[in-house]
This record gives C-alpha cells, structure tokens and sequence, in this order.
C-alpha cells in the first residue's frame, strides 16, 4: 500500500539507531524490556499462522539479491527492518555486536527451519528471508557498535566511585 514506508523506515533506524543504543546502554533494565518486546514482535510476525489459503512452501535461492530488489521491495525491507531492533538492542545491552549479529542471523535460519517444519502455520520459508534479516542483523550490529562507541565517550556517572554489591564506595 505504501512501498516507500520500508525505505524511509530503514533511514530512520539508521540515523536514530546508534543514538537509542548509546541512550540505552547505560539503562539495561529498558534495553532488556525492549529486547523482550522485539523478540515478541518478530515471533508474532513470523511465526503466528498465516492466511489460510496461504500456498506453503520452501524457496532455496543461495544467489542472493540486488540492491535493486531491496530498494523496489516493501517485503525484502520488512525483513531487513525486523531483525534491526533485536540486534541493536542485544548488542548494546551484552556489549556484544558480533555475538547479537550471530545470534541474529541464526534466529532467522531458526524461524525458517520452523516454517519448513511446521507447514500448519500457513507460512513460506524462503532463504530470501533469511538473506534479508541477516542483513537486518548487520545493520543493527553496526548502530550497537557505534551505540557503544559513544558511550565509551561518554563521562561516567559517578566517576570517581567505584560500585561493590549495590554500595557505593570512593576509589582511591
């Protein structure tokens, strides 16, 4: 209905992204809500059954895409904006964008091994899909990368004090 919505959505994740995660980094509480609420969205939209005159079925296509397809189609954008969040969030809040990418990326494998197998939900696995939320897993592993960045910049609170079981204590 609105095909340009994806593109605009994926520059805003990008410009915005980097600067949640470095507010968020220093507030793991919220970063971990927010993980949680991700994960659910993403289990919902990718697990929940779909329309019942649905085809399933399983696409293997290992070539790949072209930017082309990314930039002229709503679905291969949704998948990349999807796994952005979940990244970004799991990164900064693990101090980990390498290990959130990985695990990113296997969430995606996971949830098409899980439509394969479970034809019953009505869904299509497709390793376009995969291809398209790893890719989305990039790009959140870069904002919580920058997201730290800035928040190794940033001026600890406190600084000067050290923390020992919730008490705080003057460093020496």
């Amino acid at each position: 209905m609105h095909p340009w919505l994806g593109s605009y959505g994926l520059v805003v994740v990008l410009a915005v992204g980097p600067f949640a995660g470095w507010w968020l980094a220093s507030r793991p509480r919220v970063a971990g809500a927010l993980l949680l609420a991700s994960l659910a969205a993403v289990a919902v939209l990718t697990l929940s059954p779909g329309p019942s005159h649905a085809l399933t079925r399983c696409w293997v296509d290992l070539s790949g895409w072209s930017p082309g397809a990314l930039l002229n189609s709503p679905t291969v954008q949704a998948n990349v904006i999807l796994f952005v969040a979940p990244v970004l969030l799991a990164g900064v809040l693990t101090r980990r964008p390498l290990a959130a990418l990985v695990a990113g990326s296997a969430l995606s494998a996971g949830i098409e091994l899980v439509q394969m197998m479970v034809p019953a939900l009505g869904r299509s696995c497709d390793t376009s899909d995969w291809q398209a939320n790893t890719l989305g897993a990039v790009v959140g592993a870069a904002a919580a990368a920058l997201a730290l960045l800035l928040d190794g910049s940033r001026p600890q609170r406190g600084a000067g004090r050290t923390e020992h079981r919730g008490v705080n204590h003057l460093a020496l």
